[in-house]
């Protein structure tokens, strides 16, 4: 008993010499200053380059406070049971569809050509095989891209580390992408779902997997929580 009381004592003497944490206060003021100065200088060089930069300090700002990250979208369900993050990506993809069919069905309607056209790429074996070492990939550096910038942001060093060799896989990936697109890319056949469907049936069809994988994520949750 004396040696446990002591034990107890060691650890709440411990907690007691923390350091309390340092006043960010200054260091945030300092940030939005910079951030504003450079808005100024983007401003009077381009009115793009200003868009360009307010919409990237929102977007981080929203991921940050989301804590939005695909990667925990799908690493989440299993390691925690969660998919509160899961079922956030899949709303945005349900958004996301309906955006994106009204703004190409608008085009066509109009007669003119579709905008981002050029992403619908061919799917073949190597569509799935990139995506399973891409997604190896982000579970072991802890984030996707956004993710990993959100926490160099955060101050996370060690995410330092995977933005560096992400820079470098993102330029040896560019280097070589055009042996891959002809040996490899080329082979498989681009699939554009109103094309096989028509634009009432793709957006039928995509919404009710969006719908299906979300009830399912939720089940699954309720599922992990009984247990």
């Amino acid at each position: 008993m004396a040696e446990q009381s002591s034990l107890a004592s060691r650890r709440s003497s411990s907690r007691a010499k923390r350091k309390p944490k340092k006043n960010q206060i200054p260091v945030g003021v300092l940030m939005v200053a910079i951030i504003i100065a450079i808005g100024i200088y983007l401003g009077a060089q381009s009115g793009k380059l200003l868009l360009f930069w307010v919409t990237g300090i929102a977007f981080g700002v929203i991921l940050q406070k989301g804590r939005f990250c695909f990667t925990a979208s799908m690493r989440d369900p299993y390691l925690t049971g969660s998919t509160s993050i899961t079922r956030a990506v899949l709303i945005a993809f349900a958004i996301a569809t309906l955006g994106f069919a009204a703004i190409k069905y608008g085009y066509q309607s109009m007669g003119l050509p579709m905008p981002g056209m050029s992403y619908v790429a061919p799917v073949s074996l190597g569509t799935i095989f990139g995506a399973f070492i891409f997604g190896i990939g982000m579970v072991i550096a802890g984030g996707c891209a956004s993710g990993t910038l959100m926490r160099v942001g955060e101050g996370f060093h060690m995410q330092l580390l995977s933005l560096l060799f992400f820079i470098i896989g993102s330029l040896w990936g560019a280097h070589d992408f055009g042996w891959w697109k002809l040996n490899v890319i080329s082979k498989g056949k681009p699939i554009f779902l109103p094309d096989v469907f028509g634009w009432a049936g793709a957006i039928f069809i995509q919404l009710l997997i969006i719908g299906l994988l979300y009830v399912a994520a939720e089940k699954y949750e309720e599922k992990r929580k009984a247990n």
